[in-house]
């Protein structure tokens, strides 16, 4: 059994491996860093929808059925999902493009999906906190894409940004601290799976104050634009009225 998880992960790597390796052939004349993006886009794009119908359809409610067996579904989409992971952090660590959080969230990641297919349980939860995850990543790398190609500062650009500050702090913060409180008061999760929820959490909070200190230099800054236009559009009215007369 754990050889094949392993050989499922490994052929996962393999996978994403090669799909980056197209993206740098189809776009040479682009950096690495777009091609790497192009990758966790896609894994992102894949991953919240495998992982929204494990959790909506498929089953079961992980917040009713925290620590419970994984199914057939859940294996593979933690294998999935765990070769993508060795390979960001690897390009991460080797190209030196993150900080500490990002690959402490990448760590804590692996750890998380290692432990739910050992154990052969948890796997309705890592998929939910998988989603939650997720959820915002196509957003962040579509704001990293609109800076690259000079189309951030647009109002695709202000409605991307409200998308995914407004979806980080409804999904990972507020739907996940409710997970987490379902994951703690539940007798069927083993204490260290406990242990691994409340650090994941800790590390979307730190990421949370990260977010609302840009959210509010970028507000500041709107309104500020926003005060000193119409004061302008004012003056130039009341000039064009005195004018007439």
């Amino acid at each position: 059994m754990a050889l094949a998880l392993c050989l499922r992960a490994l052929c996962s790597l393999g996978g994403w491996l090669s799909l980056y390796g197209s993206f740098c052939r189809l776009n040479k004349h682009r950096s690495y860093e777009w091609n790497c993006r192009l990758v966790t886009f896609t894994h992102g794009i894949l991953s919240i929808g495998l992982s929204a119908y494990i959790g909506f359809i498929d089953g079961p409610w992980p917040f009713t059925h925290p620590g419970s067996p994984n199914t057939p579904l859940q294996v593979h989409v933690l294998c999935l999902t765990l070769g993508y992971f060795i390979f960001d952090l690897g390009w991460c660590i080797y190209f030196r493009s993150e900080g500490p959080l990002m690959l402490a969230h990448h760590t804590l990641s692996i750890l998380g999906i290692v432990v739910a297919l050992v154990l052969g349980e948890s796997g309705t939860e890592v998929n939910a906190v998988l989603f939650g995850s997720e959820i915002t990543n196509p957003l962040l790398q579509m704001r990293w894409f609109l800076r690259e190609t000079g189309h951030y500062h647009s109002f695709t650009g202000d409605v991307v940004d409200f998308l995914f500050v407004a979806l980080f702090t409804g999904v990972r913060i507020g739907v996940g601290a409710c997970l987490l409180f379902c994951e703690m008061v539940s007798p069927t999760p083993k204490w260290f799976v406990k242990i691994g929820g409340v650090a994941m959490y800790v590390v979307s909070w730190c990421f949370m104050f990260s977010i609302w200190r840009f959210a509010w230099r970028k507000s500041i800054k709107k309104y500020h634009t926003w005060r000193s236009r119409w004061s302008e559009e004012w003056q130039l009215r009341l000039n064009g009225h005195l004018k007439t007369h």
